[in-house]
């Protein structure tokens, strides 16, 4: 089957608990860059799309790093009623984890739990055949958002 080539990846939504610290965290620590004006709707029509009476929403789009002006975004969310979150998991089906490829994967895992980060596994490298060697770690973000941190050798 041909790509549909008229098709384009447009972002990842993270549900906060508070947006404008999130936003913060991943525009200093990854620098990312809002896009348009932050968010702050309620509406019926706000209602239909969520399927959920008298809501709100409040938040921004942030451009991930290393695609350019067009490249892919992540919004970053809060409603006014959200529910409570979940464990951290990478087994849970369903979208996992954000990866970033890093220069310095250990300077970055400190400036994570600078911000009130963990780590959520331990650090490995991998041998990847055809590749080169990968530095890998799992951690999570101030509000328990699992990270992939990468770093090529």
């Amino acid at each position: 089957m041909k790509p549909d080539s008229t098709i384009r990846y447009a972002h990842t939504s993270l549900v906060a608990n508070d947006w404008r610290r999130m936003m913060k965290f991943y525009c200093e620590v990854f620098g990312c860059v809002p896009v348009g004006m932050a968010r702050d709707r309620k509406s019926p029509e706000v209602d239909a799309l969520t399927g959920v009476k008298d809501t709100s929403v409040q938040g921004q789009h942030l451009r991930l790093p290393g695609h350019g002006e067009n490249g892919p975004t992540i919004e970053i969310f809060q409603f006014n009623k959200n529910e409570a979150a979940q464990p951290s998991s990478l087994m849970r089906p369903g979208f996992a984890h954000l990866a970033f490829e890093v220069p310095d994967i250990e300077a970055k895992r400190k400036e994570i739990q600078a911000w009130g980060g963990k780590d959520y596994g331990q650090l490995v490298t991998l041998d990847v055949p055809g590749e080169g060697k990968l530095t890998v770690i799992y951690v999570c973000d101030p509000e328990g958002n699992i990270i992939e941190l990468q770093e090529w050798h």
